[in-house]
Parts: structure tokens; C-alpha cells; sequence
């Protein structure tokens, strides 16, 4: 189609209206385009990065996580518990040889989405999208500039790394999370600025790969937002692979020296390394959209707010994804902007996202949570019962050779209804849906006793963690039937 000249205020001819314009296409607007085409809307998705799948394709959720299987392959970590091996790694290994199946499964990703796209009729408007009003949409591809009207508009436009503004970084030696995969080099030292998600994930990565790691968070613990026992359970696994640690300490303060970057700490400490990633936080990615003229601004904490179902403050905007931030995840953003264009469509197909959201973190040992934790029950004066079991104990632990691995259940007291489930180890971020199914339908414990379980496999745990819980709730230790 092509576009038309730009001029402002000129009513937007029929054939530029769409029923949905999505603004990004990553995975909250991938999936909400193709929701609304499936109902036969005519669905316009904009990008303005020159490849599609936002940074969970490009450059943080898919690649990260192809990277940890990677790491684990050339360290050989998952053979050392097998066959007591004493793996390093391996010889001359470079940046390319270490990126090279993510640079494929990226690529996939990346034509998989087009495919979609194509397959629902979407089309995809490449450029910079800035709101005139608050339908309409003006498209800038440097060559010439678009205008569009939606009757319903999503923005899902992501988030991007937040770059402290005392730190210089080169991209060379400090990085933030968009652009460490540049780095044509694996460092031999590394200093992660930032204990959360993103932060633990890569520091465990290239921990596994010989490099001596050093994570720096300003709390007092990694992951606060975690169950307190798991989160202590990753940092003494993490400890024991050789990582270090600086908690409550930040940089003020980066000097580049010969061959690295000196971090002096708040405190005074300093930290020569050859690396930094700095991972300390995002916001959202809305530079450009002129969300003013739409009547929108970003709230206090640098996002987007929503209702419960993600509409803004203009009733016919909505918004999802990582730019309306917590929790940020591609698994929620996804359902986020299916159940967006539900909502504003009145389709009667999905009204809801599940109550439980799965919190899949891919550090080494991986770990995966829904619902409560054991400090939330406290703060909610909810009576609760804890139920565990142990890898070392299950027969497929073993087999794997995972044998640090746990399984966690909070549950009611009164009813033993399933509250949270919490697990840290081999296939953590698989098993946490059996889990998810149980909360989801208010169920309780004895489920996973009615349920049999293949054996082996680690999800016998749900059966073995649900007997320690009732040993526990009769005050005795019940003997597994």
C-alpha cells in the first residue's frame, strides 16, 4: 500500500483505518494482533526496529535463555554431578562459536512471527509511530511519514534498560542488558550490577562458563521478591560454584582502565574487572509516541497504568507487555495482550488471565514460583503449612544428576488449600505448571495425593512434598503410604 503525504489534521481516508493498531510487536502485540484478526478485525501492527519480536526475541528473553543452554553444553556443568568430571572450558571457545545456536533460534523466532503475522492478514507498517490524537497515528519510516487511524489502539512497546546517569558506558567494556550480547569477547572477569532477574540470569550464565563473577545489588538479598528460602537456596548454590558477592554496595562510579573498568563502590570498595553488565532496572520504552497528544503520560515508576483490563486513562487505548512493567515476563505479556483486544471487542472468548502467573527465572539452577510466599502469608496473617521434598530423595534427581534441587508448598492450615508452590532446580520452570493448575482452581494439597505420578520423575516431588505438608500440619512427620 502505498503511503501517504503527511498532513496534519486531514481526516484519515477508509482505507488507512484499521479496527486494532498494535504498536509493537513484540510478544503482547504479536499475540494481541493475531487474537483480533482471528475474530476477522482488520489489525495493523507498527515496528520500528528493522527485525520483529522485541527484546524478548532480539535481545533479552529468548537469547538469554538459549545462551544458558549453551553455557551448559560447552561447561559440561550437568555432567560434573553424573560422572564427577571436572569439565572447563573448552579451549579457544569465542564469542561466535558461544552465540551460534542463539543466533539460530533467534532467526526462527524472528521468521516465525513474520509467518503469523502473515497467516491472520496483519500488516506490518515498519517505522517510528507518534499519536497526533488519540486515534490517530503518524508513521515515520525516514522516507515519509504515514498517518493511520485506529478505533482501538494497543501500545506495547517494551521496556528498555535504565542507563544511571554517573555511568559511562562504552559497549565495550560496560554494558547494559540490550547490548552485552555485543561483546565480541567472553571476559575473564565480570561484574553484574543488579540482583534481579535479568542480572542473576546472565551472571549464573557466564559463572558456568569459567568467568569469575561478581554480583553487586544495594539490598540485602538477590531475587526480594522471591520466597526467602529459595532465593538463599540460589545464592548458596551460586556461592558454591564460585560466585562472589557485594550486597548493599552500588557504583558511584566507573573508571576505565588498561584492559577493564574499576567500579568504586558507595562504601568506598572498589572492583577492578575486565566487564560490567549493568542490569539494575528498566522502563518504559514510549520515547517518540508523543503520548501526550493521545492524553496519556507515564506514572511514577516510568510506566504505563492500567486497569485490570489493561485499558488506560483514554478508554479505547490499552496497553500491555513490559510497558506497563510488573512482572514483564514474555509468558504474561502475551496473555496480557490477548485478553487487551478481548476486552475491547467485547469478544466472548477470554475474559481472564489465569489468577496464578508462573515467575520462570533461567539462572543456574533454574527456578519457577506462583502465588504466595511464606513472608506474604506473614504479612497477610494467613496461617500457613510448608511441605517440601528434596531432589536429593527422588529417583530422577539422580538420574539427572541434580541432586540440590527442592520443591516447595505453602498451604492453608485451616483447609490446606494450595497457596504457593516454589521450586529451584532441574525443570523447575516445566514443573511449576502442575502447581499452577492446582491454585488456579482453588484446590488443595490432597490433589497431588489422589494423583499418580510416572515414575521416574521429578514431579513425584508434588506427591512426596504434599506428604512432608501433612506431616507437618499433624505435627508429626507422616510416613510416605
Amino acid at each position: 500500500m502505498l503511503a501517504r503525504r503527511l498532513v496534519l489534521g486531514e481526516k484519515v481516508p477508509a482505507d488507512e483505518t484499521f479496527d486494532l493498531v498494535v504498536i509493537g510487536c513484540g510478544p503482547a502485540g504479536e499475540k494481541a494482533g493475531a487474537q483480533a484478526a482471528y475474530f476477522s478485525k482488520r489489525v495493523a501492527v507498527i515496528e520500528r526496529a528493522p527485525v520483529v519480536g522485541g527484546s524478548c526475541i532480539n535481545t533479552g528473553t529468548v537469547p538469554s535463555k538459549t545462551l544458558r543452554e549453551s553455557a551448559l553444553y560447552f561447561s559440561g556443568l550437568k555432567q560434573r554431578g553424573l560422572y564427577g568430571i571436572d569439565y572447563s572450558l573448552k579451549e579457544n571457545l569465542t564469542v561466535h562459536d558461544f552465540m551460534h545456536h542463539e543466533r539460530e533460534v533467534v532467526e526462527m523466532e524472528r521468521k516465525r512471527i513474520l509467518k503469523n503475522l502473515e497467516l491472520h492478514g496483519i500488516e506490518l507498517i515498519r517505522g517510528q509511530a507518534a499519536f497526533e490524537d488519540a486515534h490517530t497515528l503518524a508513521v515515520a519510516n525516514g522516507k515519509e511519514t504515514r498517518r493511520i487511524r485506529g478505533d482501538v489502539i494497543l501500545i506495547a512497546t517494551g521496556s528498555k534498560p535504565h542507563r544511571p546517569p554517573e555511568i559511562v558506558f562504552d559497549d565495550v567494556h560496560v554494558f547494559d542488558s540490550d547490548t552485552f550480547l555485543q561483546m565480541d569477547r567472553i571476559p575473564k572477569s565480570l561484574a553484574v550490577i543488579g540482583g534481579g532477574v535479568i542480572g542473576c540470569e546472565y551472571a549464573s550464565i557466564f559463572m558456568a562458563l569459567g568467568v569469575q563473577v561478581t554480583l553487586v545489588d544495594g539490598r540485602d538479598r538477590l531475587l526480594p521478591f522471591l520466597d526467602a528460602e529459595i532465593a538463599e537456596r540460589l545464592r548458596d548454590r551460586l556461592a558454591c560454584l564460585g560466585m562472589s558477592f557485594l550486597l548493599e554496595e552500588r557504583p558511584v562510579k566507573v573508571e576505565h582502565i588498561p584492559g577493564g573498568v574499576r567500579l568504586i563502590m558507595k562504601s568506598g570498595k572498589v572492583l577492578n574487572t575486565e566487564s560490567a553488565l549493568f542490569a539494575a532496572g528498566r522502563r518504559a520504552a514510549v520515547d517518540g509516541l508523543a503520548l501526550d497528544r493521545a492524553g496519556l503520560s507515564v506514572g511514577s515508576r516510568g510506566y504505563i497504568e492500567v486497569d485490570e483490563d489493561y485499558r488506560t486513562a483514554v478508554p479505547h487505548i490499552y496497553a500491555a507487555g513490559d510497558v506497563i512493567g510488573f512482572p514483564a515476563l514474555a509468558s504474561t505479556s502475551m496473555e496480557q495482550g490477548r485478553m487487551a483486544v478481548c476486552h475491547a471487542f467485547s469478544f466472548q472468548y477470554k475474559r481472564r488471565v489465569a489468577s496464578m502467573l508462573p515467575m520462570g527465572i533461567y539462572t543456574i539452577p533454574e527456578i519457577s514460583a506462583a502465588g504466595e510466599t511464606e513472608e506474604t502469608c506473614k504479612e497477610k496473617n494467613i496461617d500457613y503449612v510448608v511441605g517440601r521434598a528434596k531432589y536429593e530423595n527422588n529417583a530422577r534427581g539422580h538420574i539427572t544428576g541434580d541432586t540440590a534441587g527442592m520443591l516447595k508448598l505453602i498451604f492453608a492450615r485451616a483447609d490446606k488449600k494450595l497457596l504457593g508452590v516454589h521450586v529451584i532446580g532441574e525443570n523447575a520452570t516445566e514443573l511449576i505448571h502442575i502447581g499452577t493448575m492446582v491454585l488456579d482452581r482453588g484446590l488443595t494439597i490432597d490433589e497431588f495425593i489422589e494423583q499418580v505420578f510416572n515414575y521416574p520423575t521429578l514431579s513425584e516431588t508434588y506427591k512426596y512434598a504434599a506428604y512432608d505438608g501433612l506431616g507437618n500440619l499433624a505435627g508429626h512427620k507422616l510416613r510416605e503410604g
